[in-house]
């Protein structure tokens, strides 16, 4: 059943592409209704970091400027950005003209600040023969080879343990079978988590199975994340612990959400699926 806050999303209704400049287009989403029904720690850390490949704009003489951009939500933001609402939005520059990048950045800064509800870091990078964009695998031990069976696909978290006599441990697991599902259309959302902690050594197929258990749930990325986050915290008990998920693009945006119970850094190297 859809959440009634999303009726008047973008996503799932037609679409007039805009062709000038529209802070208004934005939907901004309240975090605190997914988040009501979490075991939220009181202190943990994260940001939200999107990536857009379809941003242009004019210059005053009217030619094409293309670029990618770098947006960090921060996940004390009470708000996050529905997706299409966004690339919408980002749609609305390609008309306009600018003098230069500093002051497309500026309104990017300035409405998606307002939107989110806290600063929102913006990075713009025109697009020339030195663009460089690397990608790799998450880092981190890929637990996708077990031979395991699975039938559960609908949100488990009884699903993870830990080792029997489990000993301390620090390290970090990959998994590409990250799947789950828009809320409001039923699309699929594909992607990347590593989980990286330290604590009592938790069982690998188990946690593999836990992450399929969520091909058929249907959250934004960044719930699904602090759903992640929350049922491995809650089940393993570790002493540190960061989950982070890059998905696949959609809509020429992909969106990398992570949460830690620790200040913490993560790759901006792309998957090969980004």
């Amino acid at each position: 059943m859809q959440d009634p806050a999303l009726a008047n999303a973008p996503l799932g209704h037609e679409t007039i592409y805009p062709d000038t400049y529209d802070a208004g287009l934005l939907f901004p989403v309240a975090r605190a209704s997914n988040r009501a029904a979490l075991a939220i720690p009181a202190t943990w850390y994260g940001d939200d970091i999107w990536n857009a490949y379809e941003l242009s704009w004019l210059t005053p003489k009217g030619k094409p400027v293309v670029a990618l951009a770098r947006f960090v939500f921060p996940h004390f933001s009470p708000n996050l950005v529905e997706s299409k609402s966004f690339k919408l939005y980002l749609n609305s520059f390609s008309e306009e003209r600018f003098e230069h990048a500093e002051a497309v950045s500026q309104i990017l800064k300035t409405d998606l600040g307002r939107a989110a509800g806290a600063d929102v870091g913006v990075e713009l990078q025109p697009l020339g023969p030195q663009s460089i964009v690397q990608h790799a695998p998450m880092e981190g031990i890929n637990i996708d080879d077990a031979d395991i069976a699975i039938s559960t696909y609908e949100p488990s978290p009884g699903l993870l343990q830990c080792l029997p006599s489990a000993t301390v441990v620090t390290e970090t697991l990959v998994s590409d079978l990250l799947k789950s599902n828009c809320p409001v259309t039923g699309q699929p959302d594909w992607g990347s988590v590593q989980v990286r902690y330290t604590g009592p050594q938790i069982d690998r197929d188990a946690l593999l199975r836990y992450v399929v258990s969520l091909r058929r749930h249907t959250e934004f990325h960044e719930h699904c994340v602090e759903k992640m986050y929350c049922d491995i915290w809650q089940a393993c008990q570790p002493e540190t612990l960061t989950v982070y998920a890059r998905y696949t693009r959609r809509g020429g945006l992909d969106i990398n959400p992570w949460r830690s119970s620790t200040p913490a850094s993560v790759s901006q190297f792309r998957t090969a699926r980004q």
